[in-house]
């Protein structure tokens, strides 16, 4: 029986590995490294986050974005937007350097097992396999099986309508007419790309005005500055620096307030650096909502509705859903469906609650990124909160193996700021 199966290779999955392998696990680590970043962003686009905030994590912090970016011969500089591509390749580097191989194959089924345990069925991919017990489980599985399409558009045939991280090449779409869904950075900065290849696209947002980011200030700034407005990794000001340094502090907030704040906290917003490429390249159809939509022709006609009543239609070729990520376990076929369930939720999510270390209610089921937000915050939705994340999974894992200390213990590795960003980082351990 496997002591510690870990199902995805992004961040969070590689973190975890990297701090499981150094506490002397052996843990079985499953999925395509990187996968969302190399299969489900396209050319050109870019990290919305600073590369000091885009780390992986491993004990000793020797493998971070600005180690690799060195390994290169370039620096990782703040307030330079970063290639997805030197990211993917960054997350590559620390999966090869800083954790157990992966095994690229798919799991399929993790059923609990009487007596304790679970029951993990692995896919090939070429009709091959395998099933095998495992003492715990932690789900790493990014948000790709969480992408949101509006109830409207659902009814439209795959070749007319996807979700933004179905694409790594929009070159399809050369010589189209294409509608982008949503007001957030995948939106626009996907329809900016669309544009600058010759695409004809519009984006369709219910907000009446899109948000964008502002240039972040130098980390090297006044004392008074720097005490109004922090620098944390998920942006500036105090509102920011309490979810990215006190996810402790959140867990301890009622359900329905924790339920209520992970999906509100850090709405949609353009990065600084976009707004000057998409505002004179794309129409924005603001206050829209899609109210329907029908194949016609070979193409699609969509209902737009105003949030004044009014009501259009446009035809357009293919729609491209920007609309996020709900973390649902309904959406997680791998899970046995009566142990998903079973399993205790934050408020009326349906997101899975945990303990201080990140597992279920069934005990040895430990839940990541995404589908830990809701009980943890906003910062799990980032690369950022995997330094919070995998030293505490391992010391659960450990606790449910028997082989670890029960209660937090101090001096747990955390997150290395640069100089000038917020390091009080005292709050962390609640």
């Amino acid at each position: 029986m496997q002591d510690l199966v870990v199902v995805g290779a992004g961040p969070y999955g590689l973190s975890i590995a990297s701090h499981a392998a150094a506490a002397g696990l052996q843990p079985r680590v499953f999925g395509r490294p990187m996968a969302a970043w190399r299969d489900g962003m396209p050319p050109g686009m870019f990290l919305k986050s600073e590369p000091w905030a885009s780390n992986l994590s491993d004990p000793k912090g020797a493998f971070s974005l600005a180690a690799y970016a060195t390994t290169k011969g370039v620096q990782a500089r703040h307030g330079v937007p970063l290639p997805v591509g030197f990211f993917a390749s960054y997350g590559l580097w620390f999966a090869a350097n800083a954790a157990p191989p992966v095994e690229e194959r798919t799991v399929t089924a993790v059923r609990p097992r009487a007596g304790g345990g679970f029951q993990v069925t692995v896919d090939d991919g070429d009709g091959g396999g395998e099933t095998f017990l495992a003492r715990t489980v932690v789900l790493a599985v990014g948000v790709r099986p969480f992408a949101d399409v509006p109830g409207p558009l659902r009814v439209l045939p795959p070749e007319r309508v996807s979700h933004s991280v179905d694409h790594a090449d929009l070159t399809r779409f050369k010589g189209m007419d294409v509608t982008v869904v949503g007001a957030g950075q995948a939106a626009l900065e996907t329809a900016t790309l669309l544009a600058e290849q010759g695409t004809a696209v519009r984006v369709v947002a219910r907000a009446r005005d899109l948000h964008w980011n502002t240039l972040p200030p130098p980390l090297e700034r006044p004392f008074g500055d720097a005490a109004r407005a922090p620098h944390t990794g998920l942006g500036c000001g105090w509102r920011n620096w309490l979810y990215a340094q006190t996810p402790g502090l959140f867990h301890r907030l009622p359900t329905s307030t924790r339920a209520r704040v992970s999906t509100s906290a850090l709405g949609p917003a353009g990065a600084w650096w976009l707004r000057g490429r998409f505002e004179p390249a794309v129409e924005a159809r603001l206050g829209e909502s899609v109210a329907a939509a029908a194949p016609a022709g070979g193409r699609v006609r969509l209902e737009l509705v105003s949030t004044r009543g009014s009501v259009d239609s446009v035809m357009t070729d293919h729609v491209i859903a920007a609309t996020g990520f709900t973390p649902r376990l309904d959406r997680l076929g791998l899970l046995d469906e009566r142990l998903s369930r079973r399993l205790r939720t934050v408020g009326a999510s349906a997101a899975p609650d945990t303990d201080t270390v990140f597992e279920t209610s069934h005990p040895g089921l430990f839940v990541t990124g995404l589908l830990s937000a809701p009980s943890f915050g906003p910062s799990m939705r980032f690369v950022f909160g995997a330094s919070y994340t995998a030293g505490r999974v391992v010391r659960g894992v450990r606790r449910r193996l028997g082989t670890g200390p029960r209660d937090t213990r101090p001096g747990e590795p955390r997150e290395i700021l640069p100089a000038g960003a917020a390091q009080t980082n005292w709050l962390e351990r609640f």
